[in-house]
């Protein structure tokens, strides 16, 4: 059995994904993953491994994202019957983890045993999920959960759970084994086989008149060893076989139990993340995805996760009007929103690709084939070189694991040195991006660097700038326009030291 609840054809790699890379690190770094996750998480561990692994690994088929899109879109109106799902799977999980297993008594009738107890649980378990599949069927309609609940309605009926259950029991072996078995070289036993036993008449009568089948037996001493262990070979000889079968089967049933918790735990994640949103009256839209090369970028209202997760403050949403454009090009006022901003929109490309809403009341985008993150570092002790070489070695880094129709976020990059040379270095960084068909978006405080784009005149290139109002006040919007040379620090300046010596 299948859940095929994340990719329409494939499995879901449940801790498949290493989250420890530079790129990964950095880019959850930058993007404030981690407050992400943990709204995802609800302080459920397995939650936020599972969601840091899914934010690692996003799709690029815009059917994939769709496709999971309409799951969740199921989700978010069936909150109940999802949760009871996730439920049932992680207590399977747990409660077959407490069956007893050693490998000090792996022999035949110990796994025999073991399958047994193992299977009467799950067994049990499936039952619980045909019946959440009775209540359910016909009031989900995406292709994920019709398929899946459909699965489950014909693979997992009556007739099954009795088959299953009358096995189980003949495999007990309560009244001893029936073995069958050829000679082999040597005369050494062959072909040994588990047989299922004759069912005794229950007539009396019968059994009293009917002849009994020509046979033969014999009887061990008790003091004969040797022939115990060999009756005891026998044995094991008989039973291994059905002994493998059925721990296959357990680990079979398992394994779907298991899978379906991990596929789960990316939708138990949404729906959290849905009830802190809603917690603070933000809205979220689900995104329409692009085919990879048409350049389209656009939003209404979108704001940033992270600063409405802390709750602190009503967060500014920006509209974006980037249709065909490789280049945007941020700059304006210190402390205008322009980080802000490029958090926001890192976010809503990794959380569309993922198949997950958005925090905006629209947005579109071309899917890119993968997502980078180059922020400016605050100095670190620990840097064996200058904040420049550390700067480019990961520029380099990057460069590496790029492939066409990627995205790169700048936030500052290359301000360690002098505005010339730090303008120079970025200047032929996103041209070389640029005829590699990579989208970029770039912000810096670099007036040579961006008003030299600006004087090009490039149709692909988009300009915004953090808004100020008269008298130095940020609206932390972004609107079109020409690069400033200044980025007003001496309203900072005046606001700082203006207070303080009109408090002296």
């Amino acid at each position: 059995m299948k859940a095929f609840l994340m990719y329409q054809n494939q499995d879901h790699d449940v801790g498949g994904t290493d989250t420890s890379s530079t790129e990964s690190r950095a880019l959850a770094r930058d993007l404030d993953l981690d407050r992400l996750c943990s709204a995802m998480s609800d302080s459920d561990p397995y939650l936020q491994q599972a969601a840091k692994q899914i934010l690692c690994r996003p799709l690029t088929s815009v059917e994939a994202i769709i496709y999971r899109q309409q799951i969740l879109i199921d989700a978010l109106e069936k909150p109940d019957t999802i949760r009871a799902l996730f439920a049932l799977a992680q207590e399977t999980v747990d409660a077959e983890k407490k069956i007893y297993r050693s490998n000090f008594f792996d022999y035949p009738d110990a796994v025999l045993r073991r399958s047994i107890e193992s299977l009467e649980l799950l067994i049990g378990m499936m039952r619980r999920l045909r019946t959440i599949t009775d209540e359910s069927i016909g009031k989900f309609s995406s292709p994920g959960f019709t398929r899946f609940f459909t699965m489950i309605t014909s693979e997992l009926d009556e007739g099954y759970f009795q088959l299953a259950t009358a096995h189980l029991e003949e495999l007990r072996l309560r009244h001893g084994i029936m073995v069958s078995a050829g000679l082999g070289y040597a005369n050494k036993g062959s072909h040994y086989t588990l047989r299922r036993a004759h069912p005794k008449e229950r007539n009396w009568v019968k059994r009293f008149h009917q002849r009994a089948p020509e046979s033969y037996s014999f009887e061990i001493n008790p003091r004969d060893e040797s022939g115990a262990r060999a009756l005891s070979d026998l044995h094991n000889q008989g039973v291994s076989l059905a002994a493998h079968a059925l721990e296959l089967a357990d680990n079979h049933i398992l394994s779907f139990f298991t899978m379906l918790r991990g596929e789960l735990a990316f939708y138990i994640g949404c729906l959290n993340l849905r009830c802190a949103l809603d917690a603070q009256d933000a809205p979220i839209c689900f995104p329409k995805p692009e085919r990879i090369g048409h350049d389209e970028m656009g939003a209404r209202g979108l704001y940033d996760l992270s600063l409405t997760l802390t709750g602190a403050q009503a967060v500014v949403g920006n509209d974006l009007d980037a249709y065909g454009k490789d280049l945007i090009m941020v700059t304006g006022a210190n402390e205008g929103g322009k980080s802000t901003f490029l958090r926001s929109l890192g976010l809503a490309v990794l959380m569309m690709q993922c198949g997950m809403f958005v925090c905006a009341h629209y947005f579109s985008s071309s899917v890119s084939t993968s997502v980078y993150t180059h922020y400016k570092r605050e100095e670190d002790a620990e840097l064996n070189s200058g904040k420049l070489d550390e700067e480019l070695e990961r520029m380099s880094g990057i460069v590496d694991a790029l492939t066409p129709h990627s995205l790169v976020l700048f936030n500052e990059s290359f301000s360690a040195t002098n505005e010339r040379d730090g303008s120079a270095i970025a200047r032929n960084i996103i041209c070389a991006l640029l005829e590699a068909h990579i989208r970029v978006v770039f912000v810096t405080h670099f007036f040579d660097l961006a008003h030299g784009f600006y004087e090009r005149d490039r149709p692909d290139t988009l300009f915004l700038k953090a808004q100020r109002e008269e008298g130095g006040k940020r609206t932390h919007r972004m609107v079109a326009g020409e690069p400033e040379r200044t980025s007003y620090g001496s309203d900072l300046y005046d606001q700082v030291f203006g207070l303080a010596q009109s408090g002296a």
